[in-house]
């Protein structure tokens, strides 16, 4: 019974989060769509909305490296080995979320960016949302 409860409860944690990345690719597809004339299409904000859900579902909360190699326990102490998707997970949601939070700071404040302030906010987006799809996918893949 315990199982069942908590696997419900990550379930509904992984929609959560797949829900706050798809409303903040809504965000920056907004902010992008009304500087660049070649990105107002509904199918450009379907696409940052689903990549920012896919990010933030696979890329948030990743499986850790198990502490211990070849099969012995750790003592504690750091063997050296970065975990990089843990690292890739952190550095895309950091992007990812900056992207989302300048996009709103521009939306709700009517400030007009300049139009490399844009694509900056865009491409840090993008780069964000596919590491943190990397990280989740190579985190799923060696468990």
């Amino acid at each position: 019974m315990q199982t069942r409860v908590r696997k419900t409860a990550h379930v509904l944690e992984r929609l959560g989060l797949a829900m706050a990345g798809a409303a903040s690719g809504l965000f920056v597809a907004a902010l992008v769509g009304t500087s660049i004339a070649q990105f107002t299409s509904q199918a450009f904000l379907l696409l940052m909305m689903l990549g920012g859900a896919v990010g933030f579902y696979l890329g948030i909360d990743t499986p850790q490296r198990p502490f211990y190699t070849d099969g012995k326990s750790s003592d504690g102490h750091w063997d050296g080995k970065i975990d990089a998707p843990e690292l890739l997970s952190a550095v895309g949601t950091f992007l990812a979320a900056g992207a989302a939070f300048a996009s709103v700071c521009v939306i709700v404040l009517r400030h007009d960016p300049y139009l490399a302030w844009t694509w900056m906010i865009m491409v840090g987006w993008v780069v964000g949302i596919t590491m943190q799809t990397v990280a989740g996918a190579i985190a799923r893949r060696r468990q």
